[in-house]
């Protein structure tokens, strides 16, 4: 269990310094090495700003690098001081090994998904500033959004090279049945994991009905939108900004970029999009968002970079009421014994992913019917703590993806108690652990050789430092 809660641990630092990591240097500075004690914990502001680090194949580390992971988590509210600088530096060492042997893997990166992602950023940091991009070049130490931007596109850059490449190293990576029942077998009892309450769920939902006439209104839109971008010169990009219901893509002007290796966002989308040639207008069309027109701007290859319209056409509050009082209906016909759940979401639930398994919740995590309750969506987990098994929730009131209102009413239709590791019975479970050691070996392994065949220098500032990997190639 120490491997599993060793690669817990490390997953954990990978995820908090995803955006931590630095860039190309530009000039290498001489300085004389500073002794660092081993594994402590060094003041950032005694190091030398520009001074080099390390060499790893085609990649620089400064000093200044750390300066930045340390800014970049007190950013996310994270006490810096609670790694080392030695683990931050082993950190940024993993990730400039794995950014070199992806780009000797040729593996290619979209810079424009990256400069979307980057835009992204900076809108946030502008937020958790209170809207000011002063106060964020102020405590970025850059003299200008641009420069700030060229930045964190190189970080970003870096880092999805780094994911891609651990990516590539783990797809293979498999476990038989006999590899979890042996990993089972060598925990022993008194490390055997605790699993959580869990329960299996179901649900019925009823959504509002949209008039025949409010959907054949935003086809007739989105049609004069075509016809006014082929026929008079509109610009689509003004025409998303104007009126699309997609908020998430209307600051950008509608834009996705689509890779059909990728799966991204719904069928119906991506059909649409893939069948296209550059520069062409789609039909309308549906999806479970709304009604849609696509404009494919760019295309990559397997790459499209994609602009469209989403509008989801209103609801009338008759269709509210109506939904409500369905719902009501079917939860007083199950109380009153004359249907059980599973029969009424079968016959009324509009949810089509669960209808036919009697309403049945599949956790998208395990592809199980197990929820542990404490992971659950904590507004759910407030309706379904104290149902008691086949006791049916209140009336919910939710919103669906296009932000319209829906009803559901759910049910626990069976519960595990908190429980010690069961071979037999939590699998699916066991088998992730396993999977999850296995990773880790064969991550660990492709380190290994790959730290002995690139060329690697470590400033003598760092010789000290207690590492997980042998960088100084010992």
């Amino acid at each position: 269990m120490k491997l599993i809660i060793n690669l817990k641990h490390l997953i954990a630092v990978c995820l908090i310094l995803f955006v931590a990591t630095g860039m190309l240097a530009q000039e290498i500075i001489d300085e004389t090495p500073k002794v660092v004690e081993k594994d402590s914990v060094m003041p950032l502001v005694n190091v030398k700003i520009d001074g080099v680090s390390a060499v790893i194949g085609d990649y620089i580390i400064l000093e200044s690098d750390i300066e930045k992971t340390s800014r970049l988590l007190k950013s996310q509210g994270i006490d810096a001081e609670t790694y080392t600088r030695c683990e931050l530096f082993g950190r940024l060492l993993e990730d400039k090994l794995y950014a070199h042997h992806a780009i000797q893997d040729s593996i290619v990166i979209n810079d424009a998904e990256i400069r979307s992602y980057v835009n992204q950023q900076v809108e946030q940091f502008k937020q958790e500033f209170n809207g000011s991009l002063e106060e964020v070049l102020t405590f970025y130490k850059k003299e200008n959004e641009q420069s700030l931007k060229d930045e964190m596109f190189e970080i970003n850059k870096a880092n999805k090279l780094a994911a891609e490449m651990q990516k590539k190293i783990i797809e293979d990576v498999e476990v038989t049945p006999e590899e979890v029942r042996q990993f089972f077998n060598k925990i022993t009892k008194e490390q055997r994991p605790t699993f959580g309450t869990e329960l299996k769920v179901a649900q019925i939902v009823i959504e509002p009905e949209v008039a025949e006439e409010g959907i054949q209104k935003v086809i007739n839109q989105l049609k004069d939108f075509k016809r006014d971008v082929q026929e008079n010169g509109a610009n689509f990009r003004s025409k998303v900004v104007l009126y699309t219901d997609d908020m998430a893509s209307k600051k950008n002007g509608g834009l996705y970029t689509l890779n059909r290796k990728k799966p991204q966002m719904v069928k119906e989308f991506r059909e649409v999009a893939f069948s296209m040639q550059e520069g062409e207008i789609s039909e309308p069309f549906k999806t479970d968002f709304g009604y849609h027109i696509l404009y494919p701007e760019k295309i990559r290859g397997q790459e499209y970079d994609v602009r469209h319209i989403l509008l989801i056409p209103e609801v009338s509050q008759e269709a509210v009421k109506s939904a409500k009082d369905r719902i009501e209906a079917v939860k007083k016909n199950i109380e009153e014994g004359h249907i059980t759940f599973a029969e009424a979401a079968r016959e009324s639930s509009d949810e089509l992913e669960t209808k036919f398994q009697g309403g049945q919740l599949i956790n998208p995590a395990t592809q199980d019917y197990n929820f542990e309750l404490t992971k659950i969506d904590p507004e759910l987990y407030g309706h379904l703590q104290n149902l008691e098994n086949n006791e049916i929730s209140e009336i919910i009131v939710d919103r669906d993806r296009t932000g319209n209102v829906k009803f559901k009413i759910m049910t626990v239709t069976d519960r595990i108690d908190e429980h010690e590791a069961n071979y037999s019975r939590d699998y699916l479970k066991v088998k992730e652990l396993a999977l999850s050691e296995k990773r880790l070996d064969v991550i660990a392994k492709w380190q290994e050789e790959k730290i002995m065949d690139t060329y690697i220098k470590i400033s003598d500032v760092y010789k000290d430092c207690d590492f997980n990997s042998n960088w100084l190639k010992k």
